[in-house]
């Protein structure tokens, strides 16, 4: 089924008060508090945000929305995607939302809902939803007296995700909570149940937190772990998430790191369910490399279920040869962290994930978790002893991997344009084996993403600036 446009691949999401409007998110609250109710009187449902201007706008009326359907709103605060999917099964709610709009600039926001099992929804179930938010909800539809909902609290929200994920490397009390990647209940530590309340004692870590939500989790986590955190970036204004900073613009954590001596560097989009890191000597290791080093940690300890990973059709070459020259088989979708975890669930698999550093460990949380990721790498540092960079190389050779944005009017029309295809298909019989090109619209703004792969970085820009000019003169 074709997803709907409503939605898009990650949610709904636009510039906040204007194509994400209030009436629109207090609709989405009270089709939620129906649609998710599962026959309860009184539906649960857990709200976080990060630290945009618009984020307590949009809460004030989901909520308003959940609430006057009936639902209970679980309001939690400032706190990353990944916290909201776990505390939804934490919690034993009905669903999530996390109103956010993750890389975006600080004018977009969005809302990404989550069933009770922590998982984002089915694109059957969100068509549903978006033909129900097409009208304004009736008052003979809403409840009165005591049926209708209330908001509470959850004051100890950060606290209990800290928590979950710092248990998975000390062995403390992992699992106990019966939350984790929805149905997970019990998972061990990653060790396996060894005790170490301090295994990262001695590793000295840079954090960009990008005045997102990741500035109260990261460095906390880190430094009760043990290392030596120096974190830039963890203040907010509302107007500065994502601005010159985060996992969206790696300059200033790269000069951190060759200004001190640090091992690692840690990079978050702004609601911190991507990681992209910083090797000792300021090099940045995207997506696939940190998925690459984690695999083969998980395979030499007999934990790699499957033996495969899923990654998108936007991985690397370099991440394909190297997990096939490990024998561990790496199975492709299309763009977007939803189609990487439908693919890890019917396969029975537990790590997959795409180039932009939105990871899933799915023993341990149904989403993308930029702090789990981040321990997951530190953890591999620790125990190997080595530099990141010594790590990376003898892991994989990336591949020159040049991608441009291009701003145009009818994103949807470069799935159908003769001449695109055209052009596109020239530059793969030019590249042969050595290469691969892949266009796309992006599923959230207005934007034809080309990428060209090749053997020779050279090579691979002036194929993308043939596709470039083809694309802005065809849809400009």
């Amino acid at each position: 089924m074709a997803h709907n446009k409503l939605f898009g691949t990650d949610g709904i999401r636009g510039v906040a008060n204007a194509d994400l409007s209030p009436e629109l998110a207090f609709r989405l609250g009270f089709a939620l508090g129906r649609f998710l109710a599962d026959g309860q009187a009184h539906p649960r449902f857990v709200i976080g945000r990060d630290t945009r201007r618009s984020s307590t706008l949009l809460q004030a009326a989901l909520t308003a929305g959940i609430m006057a359907a009936g639902g209970d709103a679980l309001t939690c605060g400032v706190l990353p995607t990944p916290a909201v999917a776990f505390l939804v099964t934490e919690l034993q709610a009905n669903g999530g939302i996390m109103i956010t709009a993750s890389h975006n600039p600080p004018e977009y926001n969005g809302l990404k809902v989550f069933s009770r099992e922590g998982f984002k929804l089915s694109d059957e179930l969100e068509a549903r939803i978006a033909d129900a938010l097409a009208t304004e909800p009736s008052a003979d539809s809403r409840p009165t007296g005591t049926g209708v909902g209330r908001r509470h609290d959850v004051n100890d929200a950060v606290e209990r995700y800290l928590a979950h994920d710092i248990a998975l490397l000390t062995g403390e009390g992992a699992g106990a909570s019966g939350a984790g990647a929805g149905g997970a209940a019990g998972a061990e530590a990653i060790d396996g149940g060894a005790t170490d309340a301090r295994p990262l004692a001695g590793l000295r870590v840079a954090i960009d937190c990008g005045h997102g939500a990741s500035g109260r989790v990261t460095p906390r986590a880190f430094q009760r772990l043990g290392a030596e955190v120096t974190a830039i970036n963890t203040d907010y204004s509302g107007d500065d998430i994502n601005v010159g900073c985060g996992s969206t613009c790696l300059g200033p954590l790269c000069a951190l790191v060759q200004s001190g001596s640090f091992d690692l560097g840690l990079a978050h989009d702004g609601d911190a369910d991507r990681l992209l890191a910083v090797d000792e000597t300021g090099a940045v290791l995207d997506g696939d490399q940190i998925m690459a080093l984690v695999a083969l940690d998980l395979q030499g300890r007999g934990k790699l279920k499957g033996g495969a990973v899923v990654a998108t059709v936007m991985s690397n070459l370099g991440f394909v040869r190297a997990m096939e020259a490990a024998g561990i088989e790496v199975l492709r979708t299309q763009v977007g962290d939803r189609y990487v975890l439908e693919r890890m669930r019917a396969d029975g698999l537990v790590v997959g994930g795409e180039q932009s550093g939105h990871i899933i460990f799915l023993e341990h949380n149904t989403t993308g978790d930029g702090l789990l990721s981040a321990l997951m790498l530190a953890r591999i540092m620790a125990k190997a002893q080595r530099p990141l960079s010594v790590l990376s190389a003898e892991v994989m050779q990336h591949y020159p991997q040049v991608l441009v944005n291009v701003a145009v009017t009818d994103r949807e029309g470069a799935a159908d344009n003769a001449a695109i295809a055209a052009a596109v298909a020239a530059v793969e019989a030019e590249l042969g084996n050595e290469g691969r090109v892949l266009l796309r619209a992006s599923g959230t703004e207005p934007l034809v993403r080309v990428m060209v792969e090749a053997s020779d970085e050279d090579r691979a820009h002036v194929a993308v600036e043939r596709l470039v000019a083809v694309v802005q003169a065809e849809l400009g």
